[in-house]
């Protein structure tokens, strides 16, 4: 058995066995596998940034006829990393919430699943490879959406819209993989970049536009975002951390693996429609935040708000490159990049502070909310830092703070 098909084993009995324990223990155990498959993959993550080796798995028998195929460079290992540490955060608060609520079978495995495919997405170094961890991905998030169906149908509207939207996403993005394997005459990722400069410029503009939409739609951006506010809002607040400040992160991994590693970079056009996109949803996405009186609707949209600022940035490095400034493209690569840390940690830091707040006053409406500094002395500390953080950003600190500053008087 190599080292591969036995981390596959291993992942298997995680979903299984945190399913099969106990309602009071399955959440521990789930929370407990989750933890130690982060840090291995921080520890990875680390190595590789720190010593620029890149790693290699590749396995003939994981996946029958294509294999699987891994390899993580230094791009891949930021987004490890920081989907580690998220996902170590929310496994912590799963903890703490088991004490007050019971997790279903379903979602118990779900859960680390979950985790271990958006550790193993910026990893994957073959079509199919990435095709079936985005898969596991999806449907795995969906599970732990949909955990709570039976407590109101505004969680099932949820979970049709984003099962939807993720899987339409999901063909688009497979339909532009596919395209460029079969220029290159072969799956993996090695063999497509050594073809596409040979591809016709109307196809890879075309399978470039496949790619950002499939991608943006992950990454919420105007106008497939439309599931976001929704999913967000109705997950348990954990997958809400998870899924905000880790999961739509793979969105603009996709848009810079599949334009700049890939395609090898593109025409300018390509870049602006980036930045259009990118400026809209910021613009759309913090309207709606600073309007919003759900506290974790807010949230959502800030997501949208905050990966359209990063689409400009990347779409920005993309255009300068394309003009031939490649130092200033690095250095807005690098600001987008930087600004993207920030925001899952801040958002992370809320979400999991939201839930919280919600639990104890048994509300989101920010218009009920106010003076839990001295009803929630930690847990209003913790959400006025990243109130702090996100008030650089937009207007939506505003009603952010609210929740954490006295009442107001008679």
């Amino acid at each position: 058995m190599t080292a591969l098909e036995a981390a596959v084993a291993i992942l298997g009995a995680m979903g299984v066995g945190a399913a099969a324990f106990p309602v009071r223990a399955r959440v521990v155990v789930a929370a407990l596998f989750t933890i130690l498959a982060s840090l291995c993959a921080l520890v990875v993550g680390i190595y590789e940034l720190r010593t620029g080796h890149v790693v290699t798995v590749v396995s003939r028998s994981v996946i029958p006829v294509t294999g699987v195929e891994l390899r993580l460079d230094a791009m891949g290992a930021v987004f490890v990393s920081l989907t580690a540490v998220v996902a170590i955060a929310a496994s912590v608060f799963t903890i703490g919430y088991a004490q007050h609520h019971a997790m279903s079978r379903s979602a118990a495995g779900a859960f680390p699943l979950f985790v271990v495919a958006m550790l193993l997405v910026p990893a994957a170094w073959s079509v199919m490879t990435f095709m079936a961890l985005w898969e596991v991905m999806a449907l795995a998030s969906l599970v732990l959406v949909l955990s709570d169906y039976r407590r109101s149908e505004s969680v099932r509207s949820a979970g049709l819209w984003y099962g939807v939207l993720t899987h339409v996403g999901a063909a688009a993005i497979a339909l532009g993989l596919l395209l460029l394997a079969g220029h290159a005459g072969g799956q993996g990722f090695d063999s497509i970049i050594s073809h596409s400069a040979t591809m016709s410029s109307g196809l890879r503009g075309f399978v470039f536009v496949l790619q950002f939409a499939g991608f943006a739609s992950k990454a919420g951006a105007v106008p497939l975002h439309v599931w976001l506010p929704r999913a967000h809002a109705e997950a348990p607040s954990a997958v809400s951390a998870l899924m905000s400040a880790a999961m739509v992160n793979l969105g603009v991994y996709g848009v810079l693996r599949a334009g700049n590693t890939l395609l090898g970079g593109g025409p300018a056009w390509w870049w602006i429609m980036v930045i259009v996109t990118g400026a809209v949803s910021a613009i759309y996405g913090s309207i709606h935040a600073a309007t919003s009186t759900d506290l974790k609707r807010l949230l959502a949209y800030s997501t949208t708000d905050n990966i359209g600022l990063v689409f400009i940035a990347i779409g920005t490095a993309g255009l300068l490159s394309a003009s031939g400034s490649t130092t200033f493209a690095a250095l807005a690569l690098f600001a987008g990049l930087f600004h993207l840390v920030n925001h899952s940690i801040f958002k992370g830091t809320l979400f999991l502070s939201a839930g919280s707040i919600q639990y104890t006053t048994g509300t989101r409406n920010l218009d009920s909310l106010g003076g839990l500094l001295r009803r929630m002395p930690v847990a209003s500390t913790i959400f006025a830092v990243g109130s702090v953080a996100i008030s650089a950003r937009n207007g939506s600190c505003c009603r952010v703070c609210c929740t954490v500053s006295p009442p107001r008087p008679p």
